[in-house]
């Protein structure tokens, strides 16, 4: 099973930008479709943005979609949320998934947007 580690995140005023990161091992990652959620503890988290273990395909919750990019590095075992125009809203814990036979997550990376 693979292991997660968020990092990235902090406390920015709103407008400005944040790139998460989410390192994986123990696994083959490039195996795995990748995700991003955030929410305020691990019992109320919300998809943020999903992308394919080939990176051809990505999906973003509405709330988000044209500000944050998805994308991975399967030779870094890598995957990465550029989070552009952030608002007070997108204040949250942000956890990384992967995703093939069983799911794992990340620890979670706080992201505070200041008004």
């Amino acid at each position: 099973q693979v292991q997660l580690v968020e990092s990235g995140g902090g406390l920015v005023q709103a407008g400005y930008s944040l790139r998460l990161s989410c390192a994986a091992s123990g696994g083959t990652f490039s195996v795995y479709d990748m995700a991003w959620f955030r929410g305020k503890d691990r019992e109320d988290r919300e998809f943020v943005a999903r992308i394919s273990s080939n990176a051809r395909s990505s999906t973003y919750a509405a709330s988000v979609k044209g500000r944050f990019t998805i994308s991975r590095d399967n030779a870094k075992k890598t995957m990465y949320l550029e989070m552009n125009h952030l608002t007070p809203e997108d204040t949250a814990i942000y956890y990384c998934q992967a995703k093939n036979v069983d799911i794992s997550w990340g620890q979670g990376t706080q992201v505070t947007v200041s008004s």
